[in-house]
Order: structure tokens, then C-alpha cells, then sequence
């Protein structure tokens, strides 16, 4: 039997009624990673300590003790230290690191004392080096490959993560966002994947790039799956000081997924969505955006419209300003990040040096790719004195004025929907030598970012060189639930998340 394209409901249901053993999961599983290596997605695979949780779970089920997701495969983004795994975050710097213990994500969701989801770890996955990138190129180890076409890239940072579900090498995957590399890269291999609002998803044991920006997150086939995930992942963390402990982050996500719009059955009704209004930004649909997406994103609003929800025009008049301000305020949040790796206490150390000073300079140009230090250098610049007046709070200044924008904009509208992404994958290297094209990739996901507002992508057709195409849809602070729910219910009259690359069928 096929388990690539299954959801996890699904598999939650053969795990329940004995047709296949969490062990027999994960080594079906397995094997399909291990067959697709040359797409890089995976940078480690050890079937040991993967079957021995699918053990564990096996014995969990046994004793009518298995959540939803128990005995479910999941994989991991590189950023999150895992207990007995490399964990590198894409870098030569932490290429040998093994972590002593846990993220928090990586321990909720999976069989932590009992205490956890239950889920059963595959391996850690490929990632844009400690998460800065849009194309999964900037990796030391190689670039994950599109599995759609593996001339093309997959969109980063979370682009193994987002390429293993894709290829079916993984049911379920982590990812990290920082400027929109849980969307991007789902949009870009045909997956979807949600940002919670900011602070929802413990960050303790994510491997720091950008501290204000920086959120977790759920890659799957579908909505649905997206939210059983999620509901496992949020939660209050007091190691994280950032963790929100408020009413509204505690919500059950998939309580809150099952109720926005009634019943998962009020679709036959033909106006599931009536009266959700969704706003439409005009600078979304402006210069720079591909034909062919744009096409696309259209007729999936009219989808919406068809479900019975109603179409309002809104402006995000700061849009273009959320590029500059989030490549001022993030490589400076980098670069006091990343001053922890200085060949001291763990990480590379270079083999080559007279002093202490020559050790962290070698040590950090040897373990750095030139993006890391392109953000360091930058950071270090806006931070510094007589510049952090002029850049670095001047940034912070306009990202709560983006943020004013979208809550201007929610007083006329439910969700917000617009692409993702400018283009569908380009190919390999081809904007290798253009860090400013890379940038303005990120021009749609950016401002959600900035805002600290939730945004998830969900496949809503293919391009013109049959690449996927993503939709992108905002919600306000803790609207996670009712978010899905609107995209569940898209998926439910489409079938643009059930698509698999020929090759991986």
C-alpha cells in the first residue's frame, strides 16, 4: 500500500485499525528517503534511532495511549536541535554538532517522556544556512533540488522540509520563518505550510537567526493536516521569553479549525464561506508580479468567491518599505546571534592561528557562507555608532507602521489573500550573483513578518513551466483557526494540494 500522498488523518486511521505498524510506517518511509538522496532534501537519516521510536510508539498504541499523532513520521528542519541527531542549521559552523537535548518543538511533537505527540522522528532536514535565504542554495552542504524539476530551486529556507513533503519523502515536516521561508518554499514545491502568529510556537532550541522574527511552523500536503500539527506545537514555553502565555495563544488551534464555518460537511451547502470577507491588496498585484501567477491566485479568488465569501479592496500602501526594513533590522538581529560562534566553546575551530583574536576571525570565516557573512557585516553596519540612529531605528519606526497597515486593513476585511511569491522556482544559480533579486522575492511575505501577524501559503495551481504556484492567506493576531478553516475549505472544491511530482508517485 501507497502512504506518500495519505493524509495524516488517514494514517492515524491505519495506525488504529492494525493496517500497518508505526514501525512499517517509518521504514516505508525510509526507504523513499533514501531512494530520493540526490534531491538533498535530508542531511541526516540514522534508521536506528528513527525505528526505535516507531517502537516506542508501536507500545504506545498498544496500551490505548496514542494521541492523534502518535506513530505518525515527521522530519525536522535543520534549525532545531534534536536530541542524538546532527544539528547543523545548513552550516559548515555546526557540522559535526550533536545536541544533548531537545527543542522544544521537536519535543512536543514527539515522544518526550510520554509527554509528547508521539511522533516518530526521519532525520533532520536541508536548510538555507542558520535560515538566511529564499532558494535553499546558501546550504554548505549542497542545494536541495525542486521535486517538481531538479534544475529549480525549491524556495527557502525551510526548502528540504518543503521538498520532502512535496516528493512524498515525509508526511509531515517542521520549518522555520523569518521572512517568509515556511511560505515561500510550500509555495514553490506545491505543500502547505502556516506562520503562526509570533510568539505561538515555542522558539527554545530553534537555532537563532533573527530573535523578533523567528517563528515555527507545520509543513504538510493539506490544511487539514496543518492544523493537527500545529495544535501539538503551540503552547507556552517558560524557556523561551518570548513565548506568549496570554488566553488567546492557548486557544486549541483544530477546535477553533472545526468551528470557524460550522461543520467540515457545510461545503455541500455550496456557501461554506458566506460573508467571510477577504481583502485583496492592490500593491500584491502590481509591477513585478509574473503573469502566470497571477492568473493563477486569481482564479483561486474566484474559488473563494464561488464558496461564498466576498471580495473587498484594501491597500498595504507600506508594502515596498517592509524589504528595507526587514533587511536592516534582521541581519542586525544576526549579527548579535551569531556572535556566540566563535570557535570557542562549541562549533568550528580553525586549525590555523597564532592568539585568541586570530582563532575567532579564522574560526568564523571558515565556518561562515558568504550570505551568513554578507548579513553579519550588514548588522554589524546598522548597529553600529552614529548609523543605528539612521538605519536600525528608523527600521523599527516603519515596521510598526506596517504593522498599523494590515490592522487598518482588517477593519474592512476577514483574511487577506494575495501570492506568495512574485514567480514560481527559478533555476539553479541563476540569481546567485544578484543578492538584491533574491531579496525582492520575499516582497509579499516580508510585511506579515514585520507584523508578527499569521500568514499561510496553500497550492492554488501551476505556472507557465508547470512549477507550483501558491496562494498566500493572512489572518489577524490568533486567527490560525478560522485561517485554515477558509483554506480547508478551498481544498475541499480543489485538488491542487493532492498533486505529486510524476517522478515521486
Amino acid at each position: 500500500m501507497s502512504f506518500a500522498l495519505t493524509s495524516l488523518k488517514a494514517l492515524r486511521a491505519a495506525l488504529d485499525t492494525k493496517q500497518v505498524s508505526a514501525t512499517e510506517l517509518a521504514e516505508y518511509f525510509l526507504a523513499r528517503a533514501e531512494k530520493a538522496l540526490a534531491l538533498n532534501a535530508f542531511l541526516h537519516i540514522d534508521r536506528g534511532l528513527t525505528l526505535g521510536q516507531a517502537r516506542e510508539a508501536d507500545a504506545r498504541i498498544a496500551r490505548g495511549e496514542a494521541t492523534a499523532l502518535t506513530g505518525i513520521p515527521v522530519a525536522h528542519k535543520d534549525i532545531f536541535v534534536t536530541r542524538d541527531w546532527r544539528s547543523t542549521a545548513g552550516s559548515n559552523m555546526l557540522a559535526d554538532y550533536v545536541s544533548p537535548f531537545d527543542a522544544t518543538v521537536v519535543e512536543k511533537l514527539g515522544a518526550a517522556n510520554g509527554k509528547g505527540a508521539g511522533m516518530v522522528c526521519l532525520g533532520k532536514l536541508n536548510c538555507d544556512e542558520f535560515a538566511m535565504g529564499s532558494s535553499n542554495e546558501n546550504s554548505a552542504f549542497g542545494p536541495v533540488k525542486n521535486p517538481w524539476n531538479p534544475a529549480k530551486i525549491p524556495g527557502g529556507s525551510s526548502g528540504g522540509s518543503a521538498a520532502a513533503i512535496a516528493a512524498g519523502l515525509a508526511p509531515a515536516a517542521t520549518g522555520t520563518d523569518t521572512g517568509g521561508s515556511l511560505r515561500q518554499p510550500a509555495a514553490m514545491c506545491g505543500i502547505t505550510a502556516i506562520k503562526p502568529t509570533y510568539g505561538r510556537v515555542s522558539r527554545y532550541g530553534m537555532i537563532a537567526f533573527a530573535s523578533s522574527l523567528d517563528q515555527g511552523g507545520p509543513m504538510a500536503k493539506s490544511a487539514e493536516d496543518c492544523a493537527l500539527l500545529l495544535d501539538a506545537m503551540v503552547g507556552f514555553d517558560e524557556r523561551d521569553s518570548t513565548s506568549l502565555n496570554s488566553a488567546e495563544a492557548q486557544t486549541p488551534l483544530l477546535a477553533g479549525f472545526l468551528a470557524a464555518f460550522g461543520s467540515e460537511k457545510r461545503v455541500d451547502t455550496g456557501s461554506p464561506l458566506k460573508g467571510v470577507r477577504i481583502g485583496v491588496p492592490k500593491e500584491f498585484f502590481g509591477a513585478g508580479l509574473a503573469a502566470d501567477v497571477a492568473r493563477a491566485v486569481e482564479a483561486a479568488l474566484v474559488e473563494f468567491e464561488m464558496l461564498g465569501a466576498v471580495r473587498v479592496d484594501i491597500s498595504l500602501p507600506r508594502t515596498t518599505l517592509s524589504i528595507p526594513a526587514y533587511y536592516v533590522i534582521a541581519p542586525a538581529e544576526a549579527s548579535s546571534n551569531l556572535s556566540r560562534f566563535d570557535g570557542v566553546r562549541y562549533g568550528h575551530r580553525t586549525k590555523n592561528y597564532r592568539d585568541l583574536a586570530e582563532m575567532i576571525a579564522n574560526s568564523r570565516a571558515e565556518g561562515f557562507g558568504e550570505e551568513v557573512k554578507r548579513r553579519i557585516l550588514t548588522g554589524a553596519y546598522v548597529l553600529s555608532h552614529g548609523y543605528y540612529d539612521a538605519y536600525y531605528l528608523q527600521a523599527q519606526r516603519v515596521r510598526r507602521l506596517i504593522g498599523l497597515d494590515f490592522q487598518e486593513a482588517f477593519k474592512s476585511c476577514d483574511f487577506i489573500m494575495g501570492p506568495v511569491s512574485p514567480t514560481t522556482a527559478w533555476s539553479i544559480g541563476a540569481k546567485n550573483n544578484d543578492p538584491v533579486a533574491m531579496y525582492l522575492e520575499d516582497i509579499y511575505t516580508l510585511g506579515v513578518s514585520l507584523a508578527g501577524l499569521p500568514g499561510m501559503s496553500a497550492p492554488c495551481g501551476f505556472g507557465e513551466d508547470n512549477m507550483p504556484i501558491g496562494l498566500q492567506i493572512i489572518g489577524n493576531y490568533f486567527d490560525e483557526g478560522r485561517m485554515m478553516a477558509a483554506a480547508h475549505q478551498y481544498q475541499q472544491v480543489t485538488d491542487w494540494h493532492t498533486r505529486c511530482p510524476e517522478a515521486f508517485k
